[in-house]
């Protein structure tokens, strides 16, 4: 079946109120405060939710229990006052609380808009999956990212309050590792998380006439030649008309991790473009997952066939 462009939320307004969650791991106070301050910056309201600065007594990898992270998520997505949810930040923990959002109630709540990356991955698979929800594969409050780099804030700005403004995306540096041209509907995020989505029941079939988007953090190039091939194997990639490749910080020498992406990806046929600006790296540029978009690999560009939102 081919992948079909999912619902945009509506653009957001000065005033519009943006509930912060932490559904993975905890953050440091000073960086989500630091990040709301950004946010009030843009004329947006932003809400804590009670549990975003827990940090589980046992468990310190995890912002708080299973139960709470996810009735913070429930909780602001069903609040008729909140516009947009956003993360504080990814980490681990969001495979564990999915299965308790209460997804029929936030199917009732409407479509709102939902910003993360990383951990996050799980959450953006759900949204697509439960709700048929366009999310923002975009920069997180107590990101250092967020907080220090001027270009991944008006991504961010942009893309929420004027994303008629932000069609094309791209950084200067990118480049095509597979030249060509394709259409689809973007879908994708952080590799690893995709692959751990894989016999869950709830993970995305191959996006058949779709854009994959990935990405990764701290993966030696052996494991993301694993992490591939199982991709592969279980028909991840099977239709897939084009890719766009993230950061891979922390992977070891990037010609090394070239290499590992170019033999895995080239066989597939299909245009891929390296270097385009999103995930964990100095500047994370915000991308839409689920709209139609033309990648132009010979360019180093995405091109959103219509806004991120309405």
């Amino acid at each position: 079946m081919t992948v079909a462009p999912l619902t945009r939320p509506t653009r957001l307004r000065p005033g519009d109120r943006v509930a912060v969650v932490s559904p993975s791991g905890p953050v440091p106070e000073d960086r989500l405060l630091a990040g709301l301050a950004v946010l009030r910056g843009w004329g947006l309201d932003p809400l804590v939710m009670p549990h975003a600065l827990d940090v589980h007594p046992e468990l310190p990898y995890l912002a708080g229990a299973d139960e709470d992270r996810a009735r913070d998520l429930t909780d602001a997505w069903c609040d008729p006052s909140v516009s947009a949810v956003m993360c504080a930040r990814g980490g681990y923990g969001a495979q564990r609380m999915v299965d308790l959002l209460d997804w029929p109630a936030m199917r009732a709540a409407g479509p709102k808009v939902f910003i993360g990356y990383s951990d996050v991955t799980a959450l953006h698979d759900a949204f697509a999956l439960r709700m048929g929800l366009a999310t923002l594969h975009g920069p997180m409050t107590g990101a250092v990212t967020f907080l220090q780099d001027v270009t991944t804030q008006e991504s961010l700005r942009a893309t929420l309050l004027a994303p008629e403004t932000v069609r094309t995306l791209g950084l200067d540096g990118a480049r095509p590792m597979v030249p060509g041209r394709a259409r689809g509907v973007t879908s994708g995020g952080c590799l690893t998380l995709l692959a751990a989505g894989l016999a869950t029941g709830h993970a995305r079939t191959s996006p058949r006439g779709g854009l994959l988007l990935l990405e990764d953090v701290g993966e030696e190039p052996y494991r993301i030649d694993r992490v591939l091939t199982q991709l592969l194997r279980a028909g991840r990639f099977d239709g897939v008309t084009g890719i766009a490749l993230g950061s891979w910080e922390e992977c070891g020498p990037y010609a090394e991790v070239r290499a590992t992406l170019l033999d895995r990806l080239a066989p597939l046929g299909v245009p891929v473009v390296e270097r385009l600006g999103f995930g964990h790296s100095p500047v994370n540029v915000t991308v839409p997952l689920g709209v139609p978009a033309v990648l132009d690999a010979d360019a180093g560009t995405l091109t959103l066939e219509v806004p991120a939102l309405r």
